[in-house]
């Protein structure tokens, strides 16, 4: 016989508590606790004997090392995501927002695995809906996914024991709940709980899980914090519904590297793969424009070149604005401040807006040279040339500080047809740099990067 009890949990981060309370001692957010049923059983007071002889410690030098063979997908960003495939056994959880392509990546991984039998398990839409979007996905032919229109954890895992399934996709985990649990699908206890028996099923029967996971207004996964710490993979998607391109984003590979992102483009046909980022996201004009500049960033391990436009013109109020779409709006202010301070420039009464082209958003520092120099070329109503490109971080002083990796960033300029590229000084002394055919302007201060520019000399 079970008895009902009631529990209070902490929506970030899992915490229970048998009364409600108004700061989680565990993470400190305010408001979090919600109301739950918990059945636990009236019997239990014996505990069971540990089995002594199933596991024991060993040293480890005597420890054999594990081989995996991994799953190869076919997308080639997803396998170099993951680092090399998918790991048997292993379970992955994908978030990002709503209509962002969660489901469309997953629904066409699943479809193009012409090798693989996968189950797509559906918590949201029915077999129809997953029909007409897998006709639209070109794979609707597709006889190795099978589709499942389910929520009972107890009924998927059934059928997966039953069809035997060399991938499994879950869409969502926030929809799926387990009879174990009385409380409804997506509390912090059912998630937790069908988080904990996938990943035992996952070990057990060595086959990888795919989980979709929805994301709070904070831009952070629903649900409780363990459930990022119980899965092998974290992805994150990235990017803007006006705009093509998504970025997928690793946080955390027990198998591979952290620092490898996947660019994507949405199509009327699903996810494209973008191999070479820096074509689709520098344009090709006929004549040159003033404000434009080109700056080589790197996001993660991946080195590729982006388009920043600025606008300035006279404020038509009192108060000037200041515009940045897809670049820090403070670090803006810093550099428009250090254009007044150290070079001279009277941008206080002027409107500045700038934007990051294809919807990108970039942390890179060593955007700013390209920032500062895309806001001087449209103050000054003076084209950059299109064949020219930067990479510098500015500091406070006015100095162009030195980038990390610019060997990588100089051979990607190259690579895609520039002429000149703009670094700092301090960037000088990096031996690869010899090797280059491009031209490589060392500059040390703000003000020697505007006689570059537009001495009228080059």
């Amino acid at each position: 016989m079970s008895k009902i009890k009631k529990a209070y949990f902490c929506q970030n981060c899992g915490y229970e508590s048998p009364k409600w309370l108004g700061n989680c001692p565990s993470c400190g957010e305010w408001n979090a606790f919600v109301e739950e049923l918990v059945s636990k059983s009236s019997s239990g007071t014996a505990v069971k004997s540990l089995d002594r002889g199933r596991a024991k410690p060993e040293a480890v030098k005597d420890i054999s090392p594990l081989e995996y063979n991994r799953i190869e997908l076919n997308n080639g960003e997803m396998n170099r995501l993951l680092g090399g495939g998918l790991v048997p056994g292993s379970i992955a959880l994908v978030g990002g927002e709503p209509g962002i392509g969660k489901s469309t990546l997953s629904l066409q991984i699943a479809l193009n695995q012409a090798q693989l039998k996968t189950l797509y398990v559906s918590g949201e839409e029915s077999l129809s809906q997953i029909k007409l979007r897998a006709d639209r996905l070109g794979g609707g032919e597709s006889a190795n996914c099978l589709v499942l229109a389910e929520t009972s954890l107890e009924n998927i895992l059934t059928h997966a024991d039953e069809n035997r399934p060399d991938f499994i996709v879950i869409d969502s985990i926030q929809t799926i709940y387990t009879d174990r649990i009385e409380s409804s699908p997506g509390s912090v206890s059912q998630i937790r709980e069908c988080a904990a028996l996938l990943m035992r099923y996952a070990k057990e029967s060595n086959t990888p899980v795919f989980l979709i996971g929805h994301i709070t207004k904070d831009g952070a996964i629903a649900g409780p914090k363990v459930l990022e710490h119980i899965v092998d993979v974290v992805l994150q998607f990235e990017g803007d519904n006006h705009y093509v391109y998504r970025l997928l984003r690793s946080i955390k590979n027990r198998f591979g590297s952290t620092s490898e992102i996947g660019i994507f483009e949405m199509t009327g046909s699903g996810l494209r793969e973008v191999s070479n980022p820096s074509e689709v996201l520098i344009t090709k004009r006929d004549e040159e424009l003033s404000g434009v500049s080109v700056a080589v960033m790197i996001d993660g391990a991946r080195s590729f070149l982006i388009e920043t436009q600025a606008l300035v013109s006279t404020a038509a109020y009192g108060t000037p604005q200041r515009s940045a779409t897809g670049f820090d709006a403070r670090r803006l202010n810093m550099l428009l401040a250090v254009l007044e301070k150290r070079a001279g420039f009277k941008l206080a009464s002027k409107d500045v807006f700038l934007n990051i082209a294809g919807g990108i958003k970039v942390s890179d520092p060593a955007t700013d040279l390209a920032v500062m120099a895309a806001i001087l070329s449209s103050n000054l109503d003076t084209a950059i040339r299109q064949e020219w490109c930067f990479a510098g971080e500015v500091g406070l002083s006015g100095e162009i500080r030195p980038v990390n990796r610019i060997d990588i960033r100089v051979s990607e300029a190259e690579k895609l047809g520039f002429k000149k590229i703009f670094i700092s000084k301090y960037n000088r002394r990096t031996p690869e740099l010899k090797k280059t055919n491009i031209d490589v302007r060392f500059v040390s201060k703000v003000s020697e990067l505007v006689r570059e520019l537009f001495s009228g000399n080059n």
